[in-house]
Order: structure tokens, then C-alpha cells, then sequence
């Protein structure tokens, strides 16, 4: 049996992209419908507990991970400031088509056009 990688995901990163995740079968939990003003701390909380793996645009929880050692499932953290949302999309199919197996438990910073997994 095959366990489906779940997310997470972030109200920065949009409905678009949110929904083509659900969309290719995904488990998808969205920030934006549970509780858009959710801490980052929350949202770890409830990634660990369901074992999902975090999206977000947020930079600070780059400081929960490695200043604070907060325990995680994994993160994607799309520095994508200024993109639309169709040029999220493409990131996340990219990300999705070359590493998706690489995303759980690691932390993963797209930017500048470069996926570096710490």
C-alpha cells in the first residue's frame, strides 16, 4: 500500500495552486478555509500531527525550523514575492514532476529559480 504524501497548505500560495494539488489526488489542507489569521506555529502543529508537509510563501517559518527547532514534516517555501499565479502553478508542477519525493521532512527553499532541500 502506497501512503499518499499529504499537505498543508499556506494562504500566501493561492487557490490556484491549491486547487491543481487536490486536483492530481492529493490530501490537501487548506490555511484559508480552517483559519486565514492561523499562526505559523499552528500550522506546524496541526502539519505534524496529521503528518502533512507545510507550503507557504512565509519566510518565517525558516526561523521556526532552524532557530527555534520546531519539528516538522517537511517545507516548501516558495520565494516567489512578486509571481502570478499561474507562474506559482508552474513552479509547483515542476517541483511536483522532479522532487516530490524528496519534499518530506526536509526543508526546501525555491528561489530564483533553484529547489534547494536542506
Amino acid at each position: 500500500m502506497t501512503i499518499k504524501t499529504k499537505f498543508l497548505v499556506d494562504v500566501g500560495v493561492g487557490n490556484i495552486v491549491e486547487a491543481w494539488i487536490e486536483s492530481q489526488g492529493f490530501d490537501v489542507l487548506r490555511v484559508r478555509k480552517i483559519n486565514p489569521k492561523m499562526s505559523d506555529t499552528e500550522i506546524l502543529k496541526i502539519a505534524n500531527k496529521e503528518k502533512r508537509i507545510v507550503i507557504t510563501m512565509d519566510k518565517d517559518f525558516g526561523e521556526l525550523v532552524f532557530a527555534s527547532k520546531k519539528k516538522h514534516q517537511g517545507v516548501l517555501l516558495l520565494r516567489l514575492e512578486d509571481a502570478t499565479s499561474i507562474e506559482k502553478l508552474e513552479v509547483v508542477k515542476e517541483i511536483f514532476s522532479k522532487h516530490l519525493s524528496e519534499l518530506a521532512g526536509h526543508f526546501s527553499v525555491f528561489q530564483n529559480q533553484t529547489l534547494r532541500i536542506r
